[in-house]
């Protein structure tokens, strides 16, 4: 009779929630929205579930395919939403050539419908976690395909990858049968590039992407926290427009100069573009604002120092932006000892 009553107590229970008691009380992000709703349809359009899905769902975002490929070939996308998308075969490996072999371009760029190469030719694992998925374990290949490093219990950035496990939560909902963590280091742990340290690395005359805990660190705010400007459920461009907060007096004087008066913000000078994800839309304007708020004025200045270990040259940017990627972004005709001398006392000129 007990036996019974536990089987039919189990068919009662969602297949996710089932599913989950498997997987370390991982439940999936849909059990969230029944509670949750507004916060759910935030998540949707941040972009952090959509780090990778499967074919199944991507094949009906519009993406494009990397030449020769149908979507029977494809078993993953990786992103898609904001930035760039990339394709994995159904070996479980990352696309970087036309599906006869031959040379192609197979990032394909959402901002301007370019296509980029990627890893150009190689055989390359997706080694993605744990920054793409929820409930990383590097063991096992997911989907049983050999070139899926780790298995996961969701796919993208699930409720679950910053709360926790939801089981408990599930069966009683209350602040403190859930993870909160709203510490820099909880983001940190995948908007980095080579740990958390205020170094953060750069290429081709851009920071790398997904660095703004290093940039955070590396420059004048090191002190404050993701969540003092974001709402972590919310895509990043809707950040809290609040400089005035602590820049009261600097915010009045330059109300005053022709850019405040034009109604250009803060962010444009002082978070300029200088962060590269998919592609640099001009000479000193990638895709990605920068968290080093500092601009270095000086003409000589140079954003970027070049560092060698063991004979490897890497390049990491400083802790301060220079002119060229504050003024020159929009200033195109004009050269740095131009920006340099416009740019000195800028908040204090009439």
């Amino acid at each position: 009779m007990k036996m019974k009553l536990l089987v039919l107590a189990l068919l009662m229970l969602p297949l996710g929630v089932i599913k989950a008691s498997a997987e370390n009380d991982y439940v999936g992000s849909d059990q969230c929205f029944s509670c949750h709703q507004e916060i759910y349809s935030q998540w949707l359009a941040t972009g952090h579930p959509w780090k990778l899905r499967k074919v199944d769902k991507a094949r009906y975002a519009k993406i494009p395919l990397p030449p020769g490929y149908s979507w029977d070939d494809i078993t993953y996308v990786i992103g898609g939403a904001i930035k760039k998308a990339r394709f994995i075969d159904k070996e479980g490996y990352i696309v970087t050539a036309a599906k006869d072999g031959s040379e192609a371009k197979t990032q394909y760029n959402l901002e301007d419908g370019s296509w980029s190469f990627y890893h150009k030719g190689e055989k390359k694992p997706y080694a993605c976690g744990p920054c793409h998925m929820t409930n990383y374990s590097k063991e096992g290949n997911q989907d049983n395909m050999e070139g899926m490093v780790g298995t996961w219990s969701e796919d993208g950035i699930g409720c679950e990858e910053c709360h926790g496990p939801g089981m408990n939560h599930v069966r009683e909902p209350s602040k403190e049968t859930i993870k909160i963590d709203t510490s820099s280091e909880a983001c940190g742990k995948c908007h980095q590039r080579g740990g958390m340290g205020p170094e953060p690395p750069a290429k081709g005359g851009f920071i790398r992407h997904h660095e703004q805990i290093n940039e955070l660190k590396a420059g004048v705010h090191k002190d404050m926290g993701c969540v003092d400007c974001h709402n972590p459920h919310q895509r990043a461009i809707l950040v809290k427009d609040n400089c005035l907060e602590c820049h009261e007096e600097i915010g009045k004087s330059y109300a005053m100069t022709i850019h405040g008066k034009q109604g250009t913000r803060c962010v444009e000078c002082h978070m300029p573009k200088a962060t590269k994800s998919a592609i640099s839309v001009a000479s000193y304007t990638g895709d990605v604002r920068t968290h080093l708020f500092k601009i270095n004025t000086a003409a000589d200045a140079n954003m970027f120092k070049e560092v060698e270990d063991n004979g490897k040259k890497s390049t990491f940017a400083q802790g301060f932006v220079t002119v060229e990627y504050s003024c020159l972004s929009c200033h195109g005709g004009r050269d740095k000892e131009w920006a340099s001398k416009n740019a000195m006392n800028y908040h204090d000129q009439k």
